[in-house]
């Protein structure tokens, strides 16, 4: 009995390591973010910037046959004259080539002609908010209005879908180097940290937006709540909320072992395991060291900005690698 306390000691102290960080402040979103510029690029952390000059700008949504980006992009010198998209340059998520959809890809329905992202990562509005796991959910802060959910749904599907986003990727095929990528299989840790390198597929920046459509998703989502913490900065709010989930999955299993300690505890008379007990028990304390010490990993890369994202829903493996709908993290 004294040995068998010994082991549920280790158990109850291995899982009771982690502590909750306080959840960030929720606030309106026009106390966040002043205006429409403010929106779009603090909340992206500079993945996008405010364009007042609209034909310089690209749009998260349009109803035209034709995606009218492909011109903002020829006009701007990033697409050849008459050129097409042959190349989809985000990872993860994307397809490598863009194409077609089929006619059941109603979500994101203005890229179902040449797309960069397939029918099963946007098919319903739930699965795009669901894609990068919960601390990614836009309505951590409660449920959004619908006018202001549907600005969120769009951007998530301008950036999966659109081929033009992956002009404006921050480390693009000239300067990436995939062994400085902790998401690349060709990854090499001892280059990356002697060059001081950290590059990735997804991440983009400084893509230009037109203002109106800034605007416009300012006024639909001004009187919605939203994480407020670096400014309103989604990626921030993110590491805070994934810290925050670890931990509660941590407490959930303190407990639950506190509850096996109680009825270990009465059993006085004989072994309720059958003579198995105290190598259940050991078990049981090696998988919460080693729980808690993937919830550490994972709350140290949230925390320095290398956040390792969740998987789509069904099991769906990405064909790259990357982030959520990312911003322009250092």
């Amino acid at each position: 009995m004294a040995l068998r306390a010994v082991h549920i000691s280790l158990l109850l102290s291995l899982v009771s390591g982690t502590v909750a960080d306080t959840p960030p402040p929720c606030k309106p979103i026009e106390q966040i973010y002043s205006g429409g510029k403010e929106l779009c690029e603090n909340m992206w952390n500079g993945a996008f910037k405010y364009e007042a000059e609209e034909t310089k700008g690209y749009t998260m949504w349009f109803f035209d046959k034709q995606n009218p980006n492909n011109d903002v992009a020829r006009s701007l010198g990033k697409l050849g004259a008459g050129a097409d998209h042959d190349v989809c340059h985000l990872d993860y998520y994307h397809k490598d080539v863009p194409g077609p959809e089929p006619e059941s890809f109603t979500e994101c329905h203005p890229w179902k002609e040449s797309s960069c992202c397939a029918h099963g990562t946007v098919e319903t509005a739930q699965k795009l908010k669901e894609g990068y796991g919960s601390e990614y959910h836009w309505d951590r802060c409660g449920p959004l209005s619908p006018e202001c959910e549907r600005f969120f749904v769009q951007e998530a599907c301008f950036y999966e879908c659109d081929p033009n986003a992956g002009l404006y990727r921050k480390f693009h095929e000239a300067i990436y180097d995939a062994r400085c990528d902790a998401y690349s299989a060709q990854y090499d840790k001892a280059h990356a940290d002697k060059e001081g390198c950290d590059h990735n597929g997804w991440q983009m920046s400084n893509m230009p937006i037109k203002a109106s459509y800034c605007d416009a998703w300012w006024t639909a989502c001004r009187k919605d709540l939203f994480c407020a913490a670096d400014g309103g900065d989604y990626f921030s709010c993110a590491n805070i909320y994934k810290a925050i989930d670890l931990a509660a999955a941590d407490a959930k299993l303190l407990a639950e072992n506190k509850q096996l300690k109680k009825r270990l505890d009465e059993d006085d008379e004989g072994d309720e395991f059958g003579g198995m007990g105290i190598p259940i028990i050991a078990i049981l304390a090696a998988a919460a060291l080693l729980a808690c010490g993937a919830s550490a990993f994972l709350i140290t890369r949230e925390k320095s900005g290398k956040p390792v994202f969740g998987k789509l829903l069904d099991g769906q493996q990405p064909p790259g690698s990357g982030g959520a709908v990312i911003g322009n993290q250092s």
